[in-house]
């Protein structure tokens, strides 16, 4: 699919005017809006035809899909086992192929990213699980414009690829198990899929065509649409030489830098369409950024919009993206990886992601946390060294530390005789 030529998506921004023998010279009861449109010589509009490739020529729409993307992406992906002992991270070719590289051609990072670009633009994101001797080997990204999901009469799903020169086989099919699937969401049929782009076609659309009118108005210094008033001289040829005359004025003046340029006797020039400032643009622009956020579930900082931030509210939202949008996304390709990787009924393994790692740039709040974790036993100091990765110091610094005003409960009431306190605040006589 393709878009607009340059011509028709110029003309994208408004109404246009239709050529007088086009026009109809009566009009009924039951005309369309077409019709009504046509006999008062206008033409219905035509917005820019959207594509995930076009979309993203949006400036906030690329923003925030490319945060999603590189932001679930940099997370930390590992596997793990459970055990008396608290989980162990996974060892061999399993842990390669889910941290580090999922195939020979391919890192995790660059995997994910491709994967997440996939869920954020065409609304899905697929791998394909290669095994050998029935245990995973491989997991290859599936480009999903050339993958056809379809469903038989028992509700089992199968992937069939038929792109040519790919990783894959042409016409190769997977069986669901064998494919890690998360959709953007998921239509009624459960094969097909519905993606950001499409559920905010519209605010895209508006926001291109609003682009692209600025672009025009100020590409052509700033003069909106106008109409020649006055003698209008005979015969199609001596019109088109009069409003020639008048655009060569009209630039001369532009280029000169000089707002006055002049007429012929008897002329003038009325405006046809609304600069930029009158028609609210900028605040129209604004709002359109907003619906964008909310297109993806975005918080307004986090695709660039800052005009009513501040710094707490920013803080806020911080918090927010984590706990409201990438947590549930990392959960969402977690527990498909593991019904996939390891089966529905083995749960002595799992993949997980860090959503710790995202505090790697707020320095001081990662310390305070590992500092509050350590005096009060949740972990050791060389717990917390491993987190920041420092290697760790043995001896005491492997033991649980907890500040010794803390003390049990049940303990209180025998703690002034421990002190030599005879229980009424003064010291206990000496014999």
């Amino acid at each position: 699919m393709s878009g607009l030529s340059p011509d028709d998506y110029r003309r994208s921004s408004g109404f246009r005017r239709s050529e007088p023998e086009q026009r109809a010279q009566t009009i009924t009861q039951n005309a369309s809006r077409e019709q009504v449109l046509a006999f008062f010589g206008l033409e219905s509009v035509t917005l820019p035809y959207i594509t995930p490739r076009s979309a993203l020529r949006v400036p906030a729409f690329n923003s925030g899909v490319n945060f999603l993307i590189r932001t679930m992406a940099s997370l930390p992906f590992e596997g793990f086992r459970r055990t008396k002992d608290g989980p162990k991270p996974l060892t061999g070719r399993l842990q390669t192929i889910i941290r580090d590289a999922p195939n020979r051609e391919w890192s995790s990072w660059a995997a994910r990213r491709y994967f997440w670009q996939q869920v954020f633009l065409y609304g899905r994101g697929l791998f394909a699980i290669v095994r050998v001797n029935g245990q995973p080997y491989e997991l290859w990204p599936m480009n999903v414009n050339a993958t056809r999901v379809s469903m038989n009469a028992w509700g089992e799903k199968s992937y069939t690829v038929s792109m040519s020169g790919s990783a894959h086989p042409i016409g190769k099919t997977y069986a669901a198990a064998d494919v890690i699937d998360v959709p953007f969401m998921l239509d009624a049929d459960m094969c097909n899929v519905l993606s950001p782009v499409q559920l905010g076609e519209k605010a895209l659309q508006l926001a291109l065509a609003m682009n692209d009118y600025g672009s025009q108005f100020f590409a052509g210094g700033g003069v909106p649409p106008l109409s020649m008033e006055g003698p209008l001289p005979a015969g199609a040829e001596a019109m088109k030489r009069a409003m020639a005359d008048v655009h060569r004025a009209i630039d001369t003046a532009r280029q000169s830098d000089k707002p006055v340029f002049g007429m012929p006797p008897g002329y003038k020039l009325n405006q046809v369409g609304y600069d930029p400032a009158k028609g609210q643009m900028t605040d129209a622009r604004l709002f359109q950024i907003q619906e964008i956020a909310r297109i993806l579930q975005l918080p307004p900082v986090f695709v660039q919009d800052l005009s009513k931030g501040t710094f707490t509210n920013t803080e806020q939202q911080d918090l927010f993206v984590v706990k409201h949008v990438i947590t549930q996304w990392c959960t969402a390709l977690e527990q498909e990886a593991n019904l996939k990787l390891f089966g529905q009924m083995k749960a002595d393994r799992y993949v997980e992601h860090d959503v710790d790692e995202l505090q790697r740039g707020d320095f001081l709040s990662r310390l305070q946390g590992l500092g509050q974790g350590v005096q009060n036993a949740l972990i050791s100091p060389d717990e917390g060294r491993e987190v920041l990765g420092r290697a760790p110091k043995g001896g005491n610094a492997d033991k649980l530390f907890m500040q010794g005003a803390t003390v049990p409960i049940d303990a209180m009431g025998t703690e002034s005789d421990t002190n030599g306190d005879n229980g009424d605040g003064d010291p206990a006589s000496q014999d």
